[in-house]
């Protein structure tokens, strides 16, 4: 079973505002590169117990993808202490995703 959480809009912010690190995968369910990245989504929540990952579905949260400035999906960001340190866009392989948590 995956660690990957998918919160509300509530529950979200929540971890934005307490998760020591944090990593947030902006996706859609019919956007292609979104699905490659998925598996590797759920690898990065397995072996990364040390960060919180979450999916946020762009089309039923819209209004935090706008708070994110997400224009192009997969959008990703990585949280520490309530600030962004890292940001991708588009498909990145694993070893890009790993290397997004240690910067």
């Amino acid at each position: 079973m995956s660690k990957v959480l998918h919160p509300n809009e509530n529950e979200f912010l929540d971890f934005y505002q307490n998760a020591e690190l944090l990593f947030i995968d902006f996706f859609a369910e019919w956007c292609g590169p979104c699905k490659m990245l998925a598996p590797s989504i759920d690898k990065l929540a397995d072996e990364h117990p040390e960060a919180t990952v979450v999916k946020i579905d762009v089309d039923a949260t819209p209004l935090l993808a706008a708070k994110f400035n997400v224009q192009s999906i997969p959008s990703l960001f990585v949280v520490k202490k309530g600030k962004i340190t890292n940001k991708q866009l588009g498909f990145v392989p694993y070893p890009a995703l790993e290397n997004m948590l240690k910067g």
